[in-house]
């Protein structure tokens, strides 16, 4: 009884950073920094940061929660991030007064871009992590829950890959960025994931063996909450 507490708090702390890990996402990606990867010089919006630590915490989630735990925190984060856009949707209607330190310029300089991208993130957010998800099991179907590096990484690349491609392409549409900067965005996006991918791997397996330890777990066995 005291194990299964303790594992739904483990849960609840992981369901916790994900969806900050996301709704930080939305809320600074209008930041763009220079960045070299590989030999590939692009530009990044400082909300991929916090991104890929969505795509790692799922992992660990599908791999002791199993994946129904998975896709139900997917849908948190969903709602979780419509409701950030409904409230700074509402505040942006509300005119500061005289001296307030944010006017409303500022204000909508800020967040003024939230709505094309929660809607360009959710709808792929919602496509990568399925897929995500779903490819993961997947790997772990094929490989008798062994080899957790295959299903980390053949499950994050393709998902990434699909996320880069969307909601930079919904953002083309909503002339937040031109079709000329597609292709240099999208490639540069997906270099980093996939280096990221490649690095996570590394607390991945420590996260997870610590946890499998902690509660006595065999490979590819799920705690059932």
């Amino acid at each position: 009884m005291k194990s299964q507490k303790s594992a739904f708090t483990l849960y609840i702390i992981l369901s916790g950073i994900f969806i900050s890990s996301l709704v930080t996402c939305n809320l600074i990606f209008q930041k763009f920094f220079n960045i070299n990867i590989l030999g590939y010089q692009t530009q990044l919006s400082v909300g991929l940061l916090a991104y890929p630590i969505t795509f790692l915490v799922t992992d660990v989630i599908s791999e002791i929660f199993g994946q129904k735990k998975a896709q139900q925190v997917v849908i948190a984060g969903f709602c979780a991030a419509i409701f950030t856009f409904i409230v700074i949707t509402i505040s942006s209607k509300i005119p500061s007064f005289k001296d307030s330190p944010v006017n409303d310029q500022i204000f909508s300089q800020v967040f003024g871009l939230t709505g094309p991208a929660v809607l360009a993130s959710m709808t792929a957010y919602l496509i990568a992590q399925y897929i995500d998800v779903k490819i993961f099991h997947f790997w772990k179907r094929v490989t008798k829950g062994k080899h957790l590096w295959i299903r980390n990484n053949f499950s994050t690349i393709p998902s990434q890959t699909i996320d880069s491609c969307t909601v930079i392409g919904i953002l083309v549409l909503a002339k937040v960025f031109t079709i000329n900067q597609f292709i240099p965005l999208v490639v540069g996006a997906l270099l980093f994931k996939i280096v990221v991918a490649a690095i996570d791997t590394i607390p991945l397996y420590i996260i997870v063996n610590y946890i499998r330890k902690k509660y006595k777990l065999k490979k590819g066995e799920e705690i059932n909450l």
